[in-house]
């Protein structure tokens, strides 16, 4: 069997008026979040951003407009999803990511299998309706880091 890696993205896609494009995890409905994924071997986490904005949304982003905050937040693996790593493995680092897109985007191509369906919210309401703090988090410092980027 081979393990995920404890190392992950988190992608927060949003317009230039700071709409949030959210994703309903499949197995968990009614739990909205952000693009999210782990590292592959080989893979640097910008390249591993740009797959998972892919993968998850059918974006196909160049690396230039993929915002790197050079954050990351650990936190613990959910019990439920530890069978996907090596025994032992409890907990995660997951670097954070933006990607400014001109427009909502109505045409999202989610990944069946991992999501139910999208919305976009504005950024309060997308951070609160985020089941995970550091999707909240992130979202919630969007604004600042978006004026910083500028």
């Amino acid at each position: 069997m081979r393990y995920k890696k404890p190392v992950s993205v988190l992608v927060v896609i949003h317009t230039p008026e700071l709409d949030i494009l959210l994703l309903e995890r499949a197995l968990h409905p009614e739990f909205w979040q952000s693009v999210t994924g782990s590292q592959e071997d080989g893979e640097s986490l910008l390249q591993t951003a740009l797959r998972e904005v892919r993968e998850e949304t059918g974006i196909v982003a160049a690396a230039s407009e993929i915002l790197d905050w050079h954050q990351s937040n650990q936190y613990e693996i959910f019990p439920e999803w530890r069978h996907r790593y090596a025994p032992g493995v409890t907990r995660n680092e997951e670097h954070v990511f933006s990607l400014c897109v001109p427009t909502r985007e109505e045409s999202i191509q989610i990944a069946p299998g991992e999501h139910l369906g999208t919305r976009w919210l504005p950024w309060r309401d997308a951070a609160a309706a985020c089941f995970s703090w550091t999707n909240r988090d992130a979202i919630l410092a969007l604004p600042q880091k978006v004026n910083r980027h500028r």
